[in-house]
């Protein structure tokens, strides 16, 4: 093996460091400033490739590059062991580097030595100085580093004649036209003549070519052209183009300095004014003020032209309005709010998925499948380039952290935040404002909003969606159909500014309990995205993490002074706290750490124990009880969804008497729920055989059903398969024996109907230890879509009849 060949295939990244004087860096030669090629280089026949993305290099260019340390260390640590540090780049588009192969590098690249080699964390920076154009002949390392055997063609060219010296008088004339329209160029050319003479043409074509901004492709067609005449051909048109546009850049530069001068004099007389009238003692009178305040608050903002043109207007009247009068004070007012918005002023989204979960992990623990949809929602919003626009819609029950989860994007987007409820909101003048002609008009919220957070794209939180009035006053929801529209909040008119104000940079989020209340029209402009509640785990998570500590700091105790076990935190959430959210549960703990601070104080006490205990010292008796699943003949446990979440729902039947036939219901139920129960009812009357039972039970059985807690309206159709259960259970005389939940809507022929809510239905049986259930077969893709900790350990089985749900329950 050649001693160059032991070169390459060693390693070592010595001359990184290397100053500018290292004998392992050698300088390029200096001759007027500017890099010279010495005259003893020779061309290697093998050379390490690095890929180049904007565009390919050509052989007359100089210039600084930039590659990531990581990827090309090893490649650039072999080329600094090689005598002649030369490299060769190749242009390979927009391939990105982890998908980057050795067939996606072109045919033709340039060689070029590398100079002043830099490493600064993690990018490594060298001078790559043009040599020659390379073709590979034979590839001898398809991974990096890449190492190709290569040939130098020829590039084919007589210099004398007619034809090529008339291609290259156009090229030089094209660069003499750019010249003095932009004086980059002429640093290019300075470079371009210290290396070469103006009479060869190739090199001449090639820096006529480097100087465009044409497209890569174009250029690496151009790169790989070898006959100079084809390529000047190719080149000479790319040239044009450059002129014209540089031509064009010259022109709107003119026109935009004509109007900086205009107002530069314009200030500059409003200047001399000034001093003017300071020195013959006449000072400004109050609509002067008042019209310089509002200029200057225009000065950093970029005010769209209809509405410059009101300001204008508005501030033409003030100037000859007197100042006692009242129509001052209403324009005054009306341009205090035009001028104080934040025309054209954005903040920069932080589109990082990777903050966006630590945001997310960090204020709240549970809600994967949230966090989940929230991190895609960003995601999306970094292919678009913004997440403007967006109305997200955040349902659950009350507690589970909707308004806290409005927080955390915001955070996560590096945006302002601001949120107002429109629960109650019974005028539509709070989302559109009143007209000015009202004594006390006033902008709508959402002016207001974007005037206090300063910027036109923060995220603004409508709270309580659900929970909106009406009145003769007007339809707030029916005016927030504009408002929450992505293709008409572009021009949203607020009644007192009267200017078309765009809003669809706003990213909007609402929340809500439930969806019934909320008009149809509105909630088909809002992206859903449901917060189910928390199991008890969660609950124990949430608190530790969240809302002990806070308790604790907001009250300056040390935590080593209250020591709460985690048994008695769960006892807490059993006993104390059994709903969806964890509002109650910060309640409990409130009151815990208010008695244990008496307890420090009275007693003189270092610290308080808080345990399973004493519990009962600080809480009370629980409210809960660890109650067994009602069983035996005739009671069945369902599943239900409220307001407040998940709950399981006792459903009993029993014979009253045997004198004559009767149907009774009891326990507040509402009219869908009684024609559920009749529809029970008369399916079991009808297919009593066909279960096993006695077909005459019901002939002369008074039947009473029963749903308990009575003081508590309920209603809803998924009752239908329990009370069914409940009926034929006493029929049979068999009581279940085991626990076991269900739900599902019956129908007269015994078709199980499929029914919502059924992540709280199962988070509700687990709360309730029941690992068994019954689900309608048209649910089974929403209990699979649930994330694996709601599901382990269940037990679930899917009916399409109601013959499946009697083969599970009586089996």
């Amino acid at each position: 093996m050649s001693e160059d060949d032991q070169r390459f295939e060693q390693g070592g990244l010595d001359w990184i460091q290397a100053d500018a004087g290292d004998d392992h860096a050698p300088e390029l030669g200096e001759q007027g400033g500017h890099a010279v090629v010495p005259a003893s280089d020779t061309l290697p026949e093998r050379v390490y490739l690095l890929p180049i993305h904007n565009r390919p290099f050509f052989p007359a260019q100089v210039q600084p590059l930039v590659i990531n340390r990581e990827r090309w260390e090893e490649t650039i640590r072999r080329v600094g062991n090689t005598p002649h540090h030369m490299v060769g780049l190749a242009f390979v588009g927009e391939t990105g580097v982890d998908e980057l192969g050795y067939d996606d590098f072109p045919e033709v690249g340039t060689a070029v030595k590398v100079h002043k080699l830099q490493g600064e964390d993690s990018q490594l920076q060298f001078i790559a100085q043009g040599m020659r154009r390379f073709r590979i002949q034979r590839w001898l390392s398809r991974t990096p580093p890449y190492l190709v055997e290569v040939s130098y063609p020829r590039e084919p060219v007589d210099a004398e004649d007619d034809e090529t010296r008339a291609y290259a008088m156009a090229l030089i004339n094209g660069i003499k036209e750019l010249l003095p329209i932009n004086p980059l160029y002429g640093e290019e050319l300075k470079h371009y003549l210290n290396r070469f003479s103006p009479h060869e043409p190739g090199p001449l074509t090639d820096f006529a070519a480097a100087i465009t901004s044409a497209k890569g492709p174009e250029l690496q067609d151009v790169l790989s052209t070898l006959p100079v005449m084809e390529r000047m051909q190719k080149v000479l048109p790319l040239l044009r183009k450059e002129i014209d546009v540089a031509q064009l850049q010259s022109e709107i530069s003119e026109q935009v300095n004509a109007q900086m001068q205009e107002r530069q004099r314009e200030f500059f007389l409003r200047e001399q004014l000034k001093i003017i009238q300071r020195e013959l003692g006449i000072s400004k009178d109050d609509r002067e003020n008042d019209v310089d305040t509002f200029r200057a608050r225009l000065e950093d903002k970029v005010v769209p032209e209809r509405v410059m043109a009101r300001i204008d207007d508005e501030l033409d009247k003030l100037s000859v309005l007197e100042t006692g009068s009242p129509e001052y004070g209403t324009t005054r007012h009306y341009l205090d709010w035009l001028t104080s918005l934040p025309w054209g002023v954005t903040s920069d989204d932080q589109l990082d998925l990777g903050h966006a979960r630590e945001v997310l992990d960090r204020d709240h623990d549970g809600l994967k499948d949230v966090k989940e949809r929230i991190v895609e929602f960003l995601a999306e919003g970094t292919f678009k380039g913004d997440v403007g626009g967006s109305i997200l819609l955040l349902v659950g029950p009350p507690g589970v952290g909707k308004t806290s989860v409005g927080r955390s994007i915001a955070e996560a987007l590096g945006r302002e935040f601001y949120r107002f409820s429109v629960g109650g909101m019974r005028d539509e003048a709070e989302i559109k404002g009143h007209r000015r002609t009202y004594v006390g008009a006033m902008p709508g919220k959402l002016v207001q909003a974007i005037k206090e957070v300063d910027v036109e794209n923060p995220v603004i939180m409508l709270d309580e969606i659900d929970k909106m009035g009406q009145s003769f006053q007007g339809d707030p929801a029916s005016a927030l159909l504009e408002v929450l529209d992505p293709e008409q909040n572009v021009d949203f008119l607020d009644h007192y500014l009267d200017v078309r104000l765009d809003l669809s940079k706003v990213l909007f989020v609402c929340t809500a309990n439930t969806l019934d209340s909320i008009p149809p029209a509105l909630l088909d402009r809002m992206e859903q995205i449901r917060l189910s509640g928390y199991i008890a785990e969660e609950k124990v998570a949430i608190a530790k993490h969240h809302l002990w500590p806070k308790l604790l700091e907001r009250d300056r105790i040390p935590r080593k002074r209250i020591n709460l076990t985690e048994a008695a935190l769960r006892q807490v959430i059993e006993g104390y706290a059994r709903e969806a959210g964890v509002r109650q549960l910060e309640k409990q703990l409130h009151r815990i750490v208010r008695k244990a601070a008496v307890k420090l104080l009275e007693d003189d006490q270092q610290s308080v124990k808080v345990s399973v205990k004493n519990l009962e010292d600080f809480l009370g008796a629980p409210t809960f009880r660890k109650e067994k699943v009602m069983k035996g003949e005739g009671v069945v446990t369902g599943l239900a969804w409220t307001a407040m979440g998940g709950a399981t729902l006792s459903v009993e039947a029993g014979k009253v008497h045997a004198l004559d036939r009767g149907f009774k219901l009891t326990g507040q139920l509402g009219e869908v729920m009684k024609e559920s129960a009749n529809i029970a009812y008369s399916y079991v009357l009808g297919h009593l055989g066909e279960y096993g039972a006695d077909a005459d039970f019901f002939d002369s059985a008074f039947v009473h059903l029963h749903v308990p807690e009575g003081a508590t309206p309920k209603d809803g159709p998924s009752a239908g398969v329990t009370m069914t259960t409940a009926l034929l259970s006493l029929a049979k005389h068999r009581p279940i024996d085991r626990s076991l939940a269900m739900t599902g809507e019956l129908t007269l022929t015994g078709q199980v109907l499929p029914v919502g809510g059924i992540r709280e239905k199962v988070i509700a049986a687990r709360r309730s230890d029941i690992f068994e259930v019954i689900l309608p077969e048209a649910n089974r893709r929403d209990y699979e879509e649930l994330p694996d900790y709601l599901r382990e350990g269940m037990t679930v089985h899917f009916a399409g009849r109601y013959r499946d749900v009697a083969k599970v329950v009586f089996r």
